[in-house]
């Protein structure tokens, strides 16, 4: 885990490492998303890169009868 410092106008810079790690690139959006005391940011990716995502996912779930 690495530490930034927030500047002057609320900016921080996110590491080499994790952007390399996530593939981020400038220009891109994220959701920022605010849990407790902690803020988590969530690239948004488009929705052509989310085919198969959900690929072998579990879909035995047993469903309320008004469900069906």
């Amino acid at each position: 885990m690495e530490a930034v410092k927030i500047s002057p106008k609320f900016q921080v810079v996110i590491p080499r490492e994790v952007r390399d790690t996530l593939h981020l690139v400038p220009g891109q959006k994220m959701q920022v998303v605010a849990y407790g005391n902690r803020i988590e940011l969530i690239p948004e990716k488009e929705i052509s890169e989310m085919r198969g995502f959900l690929k072998g996912i579990d879909t035995s779930v047993e469903r309320e009868p008004d469900r069906l």
